[in-house]
């Protein structure tokens, strides 16, 4: 899931797509979702789409790859190369033409795979001690995560996880807005299963903020009082 804000300060909020799916059809599943400088997501995402062919032949290179190691390698090395052509200092962790990706899915053949990659090209993947990863504004949301989330949780719980944890950081961080972005990916189907645009009067997230703003004020009142 992602948010869809993008920021150059107070008056100047828009709206961009942060989630970018790639689709073959009972070969794969690719999902990129991005955070950090606009410009530099959207150069990154250009090039993988792009690159070295001509308008009528062009083909996604995340169509091509043999594995989702070599998805993330090649994923890594484009983000590289925009932060150092954009950036006058290169490459550094500072920089502020900076953007970190979560890369996910499958290719036939192979198992599911997740990744986070770092502004500098290095990447990590998912593990049993590290399941999830989260990027841009992460304070307000992941400890909810942390705290309810289960590796046996189904898709409905997984979603109602997931709103819970954006819509607090909703409420603590103007930088994250509506509408939110979800897509569901089932293990071995080689497409997308549900994708789905959540915007401000979706009665359903209207129901869990709400919902979830009354349990935290019945936990709370039902807490013992301080007595010093």
């Amino acid at each position: 899931m992602s948010d869809t804000r993008t920021n150059a300060g107070m008056d100047s909020i828009s709206i961009f797509k942060k989630m970018h799916v790639w689709e073959e059809p009972g070969e794969r599943v690719i999902v990129l979702m991005s955070a950090g400088n606009l410009a530099t997501t959207q150069s990154v995402v250009s090039l993988l789409e792009e690159r070295s062919k001509a308008v009528s032949d062009r083909r996604s290179q995340l169509l091509d790859t043999p594995s989702m190691f070599q998805t993330a390698r090649l994923v890594g090395d484009v983000v590289k190369e925009v932060i150092a052509h954009s950036s006058p200092h290169g490459d550094r962790a500072d920089s502020y033409f900076n953007a970190s990706f979560i890369l996910g899915g499958q290719i036939k053949g192979t198992e599911p795979r997740l990744f986070m990659i770092y502004p500098e090209g290095n990447f990590i993947e998912s593990s049993e001690d590290t399941p999830f990863f989260q990027v841009g504004e992460t304070k307000y949301g992941k400890p909810i995560i942390i705290r309810a989330y289960d590796k046996e949780m189904s898709f409905a719980e997984t979603a109602k996880l997931l709103m819970v944890s954006f819509d607090s950081t909703l409420k603590s961080n103007l930088s994250v807005g509506l509408p939110l972005d979800m897509v569901f990916y089932e293990k071995d189907s080689h497409q997308v299963g549900l994708k789905k645009r959540i915007h401000a009067d979706d009665s359903y997230f209207r129901t869990i903020s709400d919902g979830w703003s009354s349990a935290l004020k019945k936990a709370f009142e039902a807490l013992p009082d301080f007595e010093g």
